[in-house]
């Protein structure tokens, strides 16, 4: 299974749709005040490195890194289709997007993540993430979950 993963407007038809996707999933968990993810005119306004995980060449997943001038890069709109967990996949693309965000300086991951993504959570944990408290634009939210680990 060939896994290519490459950077991509996210206003390709096949980012769109993944994005799309997540916003189906997230939407009917959480309350409009408590969804932080970007839509696809935000993540280029805001210059969101965005990448496309394809699998034989079929979209399987997305997501992106926004840096900041404080030395850290947010992780934005991570989503692997359910049809392709737990082939690590998500795994591979945030090794990728480290690289990404460690190439152009930045020092820390960050991201911000609802309580109900259990999958999510235990990923993150596993690969180093530690909880910490809100940062940048976030407040202090019941359904929020902030998290971050170094880069290196």
């Amino acid at each position: 299974m060939p896994v290519e993963i490459t950077p991509e407007r996210p206003d390709t038809p096949d980012a769109v749709a993944l994005i799309d996707e997540l916003e189906a999933v997230l939407s009917p968990q959480y309350p409009t005040e408590s969804r932080h993810g970007y839509s696809v005119q935000k993540l280029i306004a805001q210059g969101v490195d965005f990448f496309v995980v394809r699998v034989d060449g079929t979209p399987a997943g997305c997501g992106g890194v926004q840096l900041f001038p404080e030395g850290y890069a947010e992780l934005k709109r991570m989503y692997i289709r359910p049809a392709f967990r737990g082939r690590g996949l998500a795994r591979a693309l945030l090794d990728r997007l480290a690289a990404h965000a460690r190439a152009r300086g930045a020092s820390a991951l960050r991201l911000e993540t609802g309580v109900h993504q259990h999958e999510a959570i235990r990923l993150y944990e596993g690969v180093g993430f530690q909880r910490i408290g809100p940062f940048g634009p976030y407040r202090e939210d019941p359904l929020s979950i902030f998290m971050e680990r170094p880069v290196a």
